[in-house]
């Protein structure tokens, strides 16, 4: 007859020690840069960390999807001087480029010409500036410019912006969103003039 081992109530076996172990490694420590360990490591919980560029007189929205390191870091959109981003507003718009790091420049900018800026994702997991990597997302609450602007047009800055704000968005804002070709130095074969054509020929339209 199979013998069976007795355990006492509350006592676990090496087994479930070992799983209980992995699973406290597994879990996220709390704040808004938590690291995990196990499946998710290099993982990081990231918020956002500044604020949309808008006023009661943008027309446009053009939207990102969450700032990358850089920009976290600079604490301001396509903080990345390769990033194409800002070099492509000020052709459109006709206006001279801001400097790298003169962000009052860049902001008057698009509020001059009635451009909004802010990225789809409010918060996320993410590795490093992956944008392949971003999951469990808590979208941006664009309300809070459509609600107080006159917002008739999206521009989205990529195609992940543009999946992004499909699924989290849209459905907010009933506006459905142009998407362009991304301004990162990653998108190599847009040539920067490309860029600019195919920008201009948007965010003019929208502007009316």
């Amino acid at each position: 007859m199979p013998m069976t081992t007795l355990r006492s109530p509350g006592v676990r076996s090496p087994g479930e020690l070992a799983e209980r172990a992995a699973r406290r490694r597994r879990t996220v420590a709390l704040g808004p840069r938590a690291r995990y360990h196990g499946p998710m490591a290099d993982y990081q919980r990231i918020s956002h960390g500044f604020d949309p560029v808008f006023d009661e007189h943008s027309r446009v929205l053009v939207l990102g999807s969450f700032p990358s390191v850089l920009s976290r870091e600079n604490r301001f959109y396509y903080g990345n001087p390769r990033n194409r981003f800002w070099r492509v507003m000020s052709d459109v718009l006709g206006e001279p480029v801001p400097a790298v790091d003169d962000v009052d420049a860049k902001r008057a900018l698009l509020l001059r010409h009635g451009v909004a800026l802010w990225d789809v994702i409010e918060s996320c997991d993410v590795r490093g500036s992956s944008y392949a990597s971003i999951r469990n997302v808590v979208p941006a609450d664009v309300a809070r410019i459509t609600g107080a602007a006159p917002v008739g047009a999206v521009l989205c800055n990529g195609g992940t912006a543009g999946r992004l704000y499909r699924r989290w968005l849209e459905p907010v804002t009933g506006i459905a969103a142009e998407v362009l070709p991304s301004t990162s130095p990653a998108n190599a074969s847009w040539s920067l003039e490309r860029l600019e054509a195919r920008w201009r020929e948007a965010l003019l339209a929208a502007l009316g």
